[in-house]
């Protein structure tokens, strides 16, 4: 499925395709993965739970959801979170709720 990968070291915002939370957990580089709902279409950042007990460089922050440290990955979601699907957002859309802190 289409995702959107966010990293705050480069500044980029770059559509993979990933098939489960496996490929989450490499795109993010670990396994610690938590997830917020970002916007009424079901998307969804997934990040690195222990993002702020690693001192993981490089922060970002979408709309007003709590800031994350490290690399990002937006994912539709549907079924109540039960299930993963292609992200609703596009680079350009996301990038205008986007702040690199």
């Amino acid at each position: 499925m289409k995702a959107l990968l966010v990293d705050p070291e480069q500044q980029t915002i770059e559509e993979v395709d990933v098939g489960g939370r496996d490929d989450i957990a490499r795109l993010i580089g670990y396994e610690t993965l938590e997830s917020d709902e970002i916007g009424p279409d079901g998307d969804r950042l997934f990040f690195d739970e222990e993002c702020f007990l690693r001192g993981t460089s490089g922060r970002f922050q979408i709309d007003s959801v709590i800031p994350v440290s490290g690399k990002g990955l937006v994912v539709g979601s549907a079924d109540d979170r039960a299930s993963l699907k292609d992200v609703a957002s596009d680079p350009a859309s996301l990038q205008t709720r986007l702040k690199y802190l």
